[in-house]
């Protein structure tokens, strides 16, 4: 089982709101796995990582199946969108 890091991290939308780093193939298989649902982008996101790990595909493929299934259930933190933080740590538009 390899732990392959992404060239660049995934971000995902948790709980209230709250964003989540994912650094590697690992880190987005257990995110998927734990995810509840049963979709298709789920399913293909779960093989493409466990694919990943077994050495079958690169950390970079499943990273892209990845991307499509946080996209389709509108999880995926796109660039520019984390919110701002002041000073006290809290994001400004609490």
């Amino acid at each position: 089982m390899l732990s392959q890091p992404f060239e660049k991290p995934i971000r995902v939308w948790v709980g209230l709101g709250f964003p989540r780093q994912l650094n590697s193939v690992v880190d987005a298989y257990q995110f998927v796995t734990e995810w509840c649902g049963n979709s298709p982008e789920q399913k293909a996101a779960i093989r493409a990582c466990k694919a990943a790990l077994a050495g079958e595909i690169d950390a970079e493929t499943a990273r892209g199946i990845f991307v499509q299934f946080a996209k389709r259930k509108d999880i995926l933190v796109e660039d520019g969108m984390m919110p701002s933080v002041t000073i006290a740590g809290r994001p400004s538009h609490l």
